[in-house]
């Protein structure tokens, strides 16, 4: 059985340690941020992160990517997976929304975009500085919130909404924050020993405590 922890008062060493901390894609503005995690899915950051810069030289803005076509935009991210669809779902979300100020910055307007689901939409959502309509659960939070115990299975939607039934909305951004703790310690092989979440966690309670007593 999973620790019994008061969850609002235990995440908050988390949330401390990654404040402020920017998402792995190296953006530097909404427009950029948008297109990248368009880009993104089934694909690393660092690929993303790589083939960015040309890009965005070639496409500054979304007045400019609402001109191209997919065929001149093939070169720039054909290193991505599914990149025939992302091209067609990039053009069509700039040809609506032709220009940069337009970006809508609500979950329902964003996720109205292709290629922008959920996920995708509290990602942008928390990096543009707006209030978290939603928890952050991408594979890291898949495998470290069961972990922890602050969530149960492996479906992001039911993970969600378990995180949001404990959490208040101000601590939602736990979600990115577990994201964070995913890549840097809570690994698929773990490093308990240097994590600040081993007092709460269950896994380390009741799993790596009981392999040190054999």
């Amino acid at each position: 059985m999973p620790v019994k922890t008061d969850w609002p008062k235990a995440i908050q060493p988390l949330l401390k340690k990654y404040k402020n901390t920017k998402h792995p894609l190296e953006y530097e503005n909404i427009y950029q941020l948008i297109v990248m995690v368009v880009l993104s899915a089934q694909t690393t950051d660092d690929i993303v992160n790589k083939i960015a810069p040309e890009l965005f030289r070639a496409f500054p803005n979304m007045n400019a990517l609402s001109g191209a076509t997919e065929e001149t935009l093939y070169p720039f991210i054909s290193k991505v997976r599914n990149f025939g669809n992302k091209a067609k779902w990039l053009i069509a979300n700039a040809q609506e929304i032709r220009d940069d100020k337009y970006i809508p910055l609500t979950h329902d307007g964003l996720t109205r975009l292709n290629g922008i689901g959920s996920k995708s939409a509290n990602v942008i959502l928390r990096e543009a500085g707006k209030p978290a309509e939603g928890v952050i659960v991408d594979l890291h939070v898949v495998r470290v919130a069961p972990r922890l115990g602050i969530a149960k299975g492996t479906d992001p939607k039911q993970i969600e909404r378990q995180i949001k039934e404990i959490l208040p909305p101000k601590s939602w951004d736990a979600g990115m924050a577990m994201s964070f703790l995913g890549r840097d310690i809570c690994r698929p092989t773990p490093l308990c020993e240097i994590c600040l979440m081993k007092p709460v966690c269950n896994y380390y309670n009741t799993v790596i405590k009981k392999v040190r007593k054999k």
